[in-house]
């Protein structure tokens, strides 16, 4: 059944009007349901971001408002409904998963609400403010307005320090030198409690082990001004522990590279290296690959910062389940000027095998569907450095679900792969480490082997050889580089049915011509979003892909006007670059607005008329333009249901282009939504007879995808679970211009976010 955009409209105002106006009829006579408050603030001088103050102010309100949905109250709906004698089994699942207790106007207290107001007021620096309330109150809802009259703030003149014992007293006042404080700040509660923990990071990085931010105390004094300044003095609390303001060094660092609370410890041997300690049963973990990630070192002063960078570095090694540091305090050995601590470092280790099973169903937009089942088998710590063997088997089989020209195909895929990862860089040269001071690099080289065989069609055999490594700069930039990516693809069995779609489309023959690609990828990765907390959070990710350049210098040449080879096979030569841009504007704490461009580029050149058929891009699915299905956008203005053969075949380019916007916002529960609009394409840039209007023009604009929908996401701690509706409004192999085309909706199923 087919609707119109009206139709649709006045589905959502009916059921937005039926559970509205439904709940009334369950409000006590005596009462009105509570919509919520709002602060109407007033100043007695100008502030500088007065709208920051009154969102703090918002923030305070309670209790909390019945949530909406559309103008409807579900939670409330159903709640009210299971009150019921007999409120029946729908009702009760319904109640048991989306049911809110209703928010009455009796259940606010305005006097209370008032004092956390003015409280907050002070704790900012404007004392001396007042707040009253007023109730609105309409048929069987009310709302309150609080009005906040803030009086001038109080402003700093002077931020010193008082004398304190040695050693601590410098060590404070170097880390009070580099204070943000200064003249004519306004009295602040929160930046105080800031600027104590500063103070203490500071000084845990200075060996006081024992220090803790609450034993630093404030004090403000008015007495000398009349104009609402202060001098403020930083201080210790009385009784502070004497251990508490003496630094502390490292005496010995201990290592068991394989713990469990079992282990017997009168068994157990000690190994030195590096001045550590390693305690292990038998040889678990070799001494010398370990050290390196452990930058705890005897005779250094207690460092906090250090000894989170050594327990996330022993984290990253894949090995371990746990890592526990704990230090034991030497009493025999503290002064009144120094301390010392023994360092024991717990490693847990993970089972050293472990076997993954998945099942996925596979649908594309050839119609073409089907399982796929994969099995991996890990071998943790395998040469007693760390290094991690993962053997991943995989069987793929899919079939035209949907009579035509292609009815009666079928897919059968087999996939073979090893993987050899290794937590150090190994590497002809010695590299400084200081280079590697918050990761160390993960060396990683793999063997694939895939077959997959298109019936009535062809068979393509391909094997992929990648040597590599990975690291992390710091907690945000992450480099990946692979020198070596070798791959080698064999056509074979072609039907002339194939023969003909290759003799047809000349680019697609050339792609699968190039059997052999060889060459270097790097990829530069900054996450932002690792700050869930900000704000602002921004991502970006630039990959560049360079193929057969080295290859060149030792080619053969074949024949006149025709592509060299190397070891007889002709090889690819391109240039290909992209990126990932994203940037997430956190509007409240539970509403995200999430926008993404993509731009990507390819260049074949040398011995290359095209790109590689599996290096070019492709645009549509739940991950890219969702309005479309997967590999159905383009090229270009590229109609794929006017050619029979070629729909076959995914639908790619060498040039992409794509942006996405996207409102996320909570519903109720585990329950997210969304609204979201996405445009892009891929083009080529070369002609291609044999798919009209791919090549890309200056009027690449008008020639983007568009859709818009909206999604329902379950986020179950992390895990989500997406599904997105969505319809195209321009579709640019179709001239008919910009039309909200929802009578024909794709609906995309996926795992995670979209970006």
């Amino acid at each position: 059944m087919r609707y119109k955009l009206k139709h649709i409209v006045l589905i959502f105002f009916c059921v937005s009007l039926f559970f509205g106006c439904s709940i009334n009829k369950y409000i006590p006579e005596n009462d009105r349901l509570y919509t919520g408050a709002k602060v109407s603030l007033e100043m007695d001088s100008i502030l500088k971001n007065k709208s920051l103050l009154k969102d703090e102010l918002e923030n305070v309100l309670q209790p909390e408002p019945n949530s909406k949905f559309l103008g409807m109250y579900p939670g409330l709906y159903f709640y009210y409904k299971n009150q019921k004698e007999k409120p029946g089994f729908i009702n009760k699942w319904l109640y048991k998963r989306f049911n809110e207790k209703p928010v009455y106007q009796s259940d606010v207290e305005p006097s209370q609400v008032e004092e956390i107001l003015i409280n907050r007021l002070e704790n900012r620096g404007f004392f001396y403010s007042k707040a009253n309330s007023e109730f609105i109150e309409k048929d069987k809802k009310a709302s309150i307005t609080y009005t906040v009259k803030a009086s001038k703030p109080y402003t700093m003149a002077s931020y010193n320090l008082d004398t304190l014992s040695y050693p601590i007293y410098n060590d404070i006042k170097e880390s009070v030198a580099s204070t943000k404080f200064k003249e004519g700040m306004r009295f602040d509660l929160s930046n105080m409690k800031l600027e104590r923990l500063r103070i203490d990071n500071n000084l845990k990085k200075k060996g006081y082990y024992n220090f803790n931010e609450s034993f630093l105390i404030f004090e403000a004094d008015t007495n000398q001004y009349k104009n609402k300044r202060f001098d403020l003095f930083l201080k210790l609390k009385k009784e502070v522990p004497e251990r508490a303001v003496v630094p502390y060094k490292l005496s010995k660092v201990n290592i068991y590279a394989n713990y469990s609370v079992e282990t017997d410890s009168i068994n157990t041997s000690i190994t030195q290296f590096e001045n550590k300690n390693f305690i292990q049963k038998e040889l678990f973990f070799k001494p010398k690959h370990l050290s390196p990630f452990v930058t705890l070192e005897k005779g250094q002063y207690y460092n906090a910062e250090t000894s989170r960078n050594t327990a996330r570095r022993l984290s990253t090694i894949g090995a371990y389940k746990f890592v526990n540091i704990k230090y034991k305090e030497i009493d025999s050995l503290l002064t009144d000027s120094l301390g010392y601590l023994e360092t024991n470092i717990y490693l847990s280790p993970l089972n050293k095998r472990a076997i993954k099973f998945e099942l996925q169903g596979i649908t594309k937009s050839n119609n073409f569907a089907g399982p796929v089942l994969a099995l991996t088998f890990s071998n943790r710590n395998l040469f007693k450095g760390g290094e991690t063997l993962n053997i991943s088997a995989k069987v793929g089989y899919e079939t035209q679900l949907a009579s035509g020209a292609n009815a009666g195909l079928s897919s059968t895929e087999l996939g073979l792969k090893g993987e050899l990862i290794f937590p150090r860089m190994i590497f002809p040269f010695k590299i400084n480490e200081d280079f590697f001071k918050y990761a160390i690099p993960k060396t990683k080289t793999s063997l694939s082997l895939d077959y997959l065989n298109r019936s009535k069609l062809y068979q393509l055999i391909s094997a992929t050889a990648l040597f590599g490594y990975r690291w992390d700069a710091n907690r945000f930039i992450t480099h990946e580089i692979n020198p070596i990516s070798v791959n080698y693809t064999q056509l074979s069995n072609t039907t002339a049915e194939f023969e003909q779609i290759l003799n047809e489309n000349p680019f697609l023959r050339s792609s699968f011509d190039q059997k052999f690609i060889s060459g270097l990828t790097y990829s530069f990765t900054y996450n932002g979003m690792v700050d869930t907390q900000s704000k602002h959070q921004l991502f970006f990710n630039s990959t560049i892909d360079i193929a057969g350049n080295s290859i060149s210098l030792l080619d053969k040449e074949e024949a006149p006007n025709e592509p060299n080879t190397f070891l007889g096979l002709q090889y690819a030569q391109y240039a290909k670059a992209d990126i990932d841009v994203r940037y997430h504007l956190k509007l409240t704490k539970n509403q995200i607005l999430a926008t993404r461009l993509f731009a990507g580029y390819g260049l074949a050149y040398g011995n290359s008329e095209v790109i590689p058929y599996v290096k070019q891009y492709f645009s549509g699915g739940p991950y890219s333009v969702r309005a479309f299905k997967t590999r159905s956008l383009g090229p270009g203005t590229y109609n794929a249901d006017d050619d029979n053969n070629g729909a076959f075949f995914d639908q790619t380019g060498n040039i992409r282009l794509e942006a996405n916007i996207e409102y996320r916002f909570p519903l109720f529960g585990f329950v997210n939504g969304a609204l979201f609009a996405d445009a892009g394409n891929v083009w080529n840039s070369k002609e291609n007879t044999s798919l009209p209007g791919s090549k890309f023009s200056g009027d690449f604009l008008n020639e983007l995808g568009m859709g818009a929908g909206f999604g329902v996401r379950l986020d179950l701690q992390g895990f989500v679970i997406r599904l997105d509706l969505a319809a195209p409004f321009h579709d640019p192999s179709k001239d008919e211009g910009y039309n909200f085309d929802v009578t024909s909706p794709i609906l995309n199923f996926a795992i995670g976010y979209p970006f």
